[in-house]
C-alpha cells in the first residue's frame, strides 16, 4: 500500500482535513493508497483546544464525513514519516518550505506544495474547500498514473 503524508503546522486543522477527506473517498476504492498527517511545528499550536480543529470537524461534517482520528493529538513530523511516505505534500509552501528548510533540509525540495493559507488568512471555508479540490485532484493523478509515481522522486527529477 502507498501512502501519501500531508504537511501543515500544527497537524491541527489543514493536514488533517486532507487526511481525513482522502482516507473516506479512497475507502472503497481499489487505488492502494492511504493518507497520513503530521505537522512541521506543532509546538506553535498552543492556543489550539482538543485533537481536532473544530473548523475541520464542521468540514468534514458538512460533506458526511466522520474523522476517524478525531480523538488523536497532532503528531510531529520526524525523518521517518517522510521516509516511508510515497507521497508528500506541505498544505503551504510559503509557510512551510522555511520550516523543511530549517528541520528538514534534505527534504525541503523533494515535496508537493500547495497553496491553501491557515486560518489568520483565509477563510475556513474556503480553505476547505479548496483542500478538498487539491485531494480530488491528487486521487485523480494516483487514479490515471499507471505506476502512480514516488512523490519524491518526482518532485526532485523536475528540479
Amino acid at each position: 500500500m502507498k501512502s501519501v503524508l500531508f504537511l501543515c503546522t500544527g497537524n491541527y486543522y489543514r493536514s488533517r482535513f486532507a487526511e481525513e477527506l482522502f482516507n473516506y473517498r479512497v475507502e472503497h476504492s481499489e487505488l492502494g493508497w492511504v493518507a497520513t498527517s503530521r505537522g512541521l511545528a506543532i509546538e506553535r499550536g498552543v492556543f489550539n483546544v482538543g485533537a481536532l480543529s473544530p473548523c475541520a470537524k464542521r468540514g468534514l461534517a458538512e460533506l458526511g464525513i466522520v474523522p476517524r482520528g478525531a480523538t488523536r493529538r497532532p503528531l510531529p513530523c520526524t525523518t521517518t514519516d517522510l521516509e516511508t511516505a510515497s507521497h508528500i505534500v506541505a498544505l503551504n509552501e510559503a509557510e512551510h518550505r522555511p520550516l523543511l528548510r530549517e528541520r528538514f533540509p534534505k527534504w525541503a525540495n523533494r515535496i508537493e506544495f500547495w497553496a491553501i493559507d491557515d486560518i489568520d488568512l483565509l477563510s475556513p471555508a474556503l480553505a476547505l474547500e479548496t483542500i478538498a479540490a487539491q485531494v480530488e485532484e491528487l486521487i485523480t493523478k494516483f487514479r490515471t498514473t499507471r505506476h502512480p509515481p514516488d512523490g519524491r522522486a518526482a518532485i526532485a527529477a523536475r528540479r
